[in-house]
């Protein structure tokens, strides 16, 4: 059985992240000045706020299938509930933290591509011609002119961090992991 601090630890998180996702989207999307592709630079020419809309995958892959990745994020979301509680991965507290990081990337671009309306910040600016269905990116990072990475949010952020966690996860030594019949304090002391 997996302990109740489990499930919370992983609410928190997997919480915690999909507001600051939407809450950060919500308020960079609001301004008007940041329309038309301009850029508001945080550390001139490398690190800015620019706000785009990606109706594809990673790196903008698959532009349009917005349906096709929402089936997907639905069923990574609930295969990642089976994976933890009904198999009992919560036993691990980093493969928790990691799984609830990834959860709440799924979650706030799932968000984005049901066309969900900003529940969290009204005064938002609402369809000034951009695709609807489509995930907001708004954080810019280039070396220079020519090398610019593609623009991404806080979910794809929590994204990359837990499936690097769950890498490392992988690779930590075999006894240093739960035993594969955990019982209640083995869980906690982990």
């Amino acid at each position: 059985m997996v302990p109740r601090t489990r499930y919370i630890l992983f609410g928190t998180i997997a919480l915690v992240g999909l507001l600051a996702d939407l809450a950060t989207k919500a308020w960079f999307f609001s301004s008007p000045d940041l329309y038309g592709g301009r850029v508001a630079w945080l550390w001139p020419g490398h690190v800015g706020i620019q706000l785009s809309w990606n109706r594809g995958a990673l790196f903008g892959f698959g532009q349009g299938g917005t349906w096709l990745f929402a089936t997907f994020s639905v069923l990574a979301a609930g295969g990642i509930l089976v994976w933890l509680f009904g198999y009992r991965a919560a036993c691990d507290k980093w493969t928790t933290v990691a799984l609830a990081c990834v959860m709440a990337g799924i979650l706030g671009n799932l968000y984005d591509r049901l066309g969900l309306p900003d529940a969290l910040w009204p005064g938002r600016v609402v369809d000034v011609g951009q695709p609807s269905h489509a995930v907001r990116d708004w954080i810019l990072v280039q070396w220079n002119h020519r090398w610019t990475w593609p623009n991404f949010n806080i979910a794809d952020s929590l994204l990359v961090v837990g499936a690097a966690t769950l890498v490392l996860e992988a690779l930590r030594a075999p006894s240093a992991k739960c035993p594969s019949q955990p019982n209640d304090s083995d869980c906690n002391a982990a």
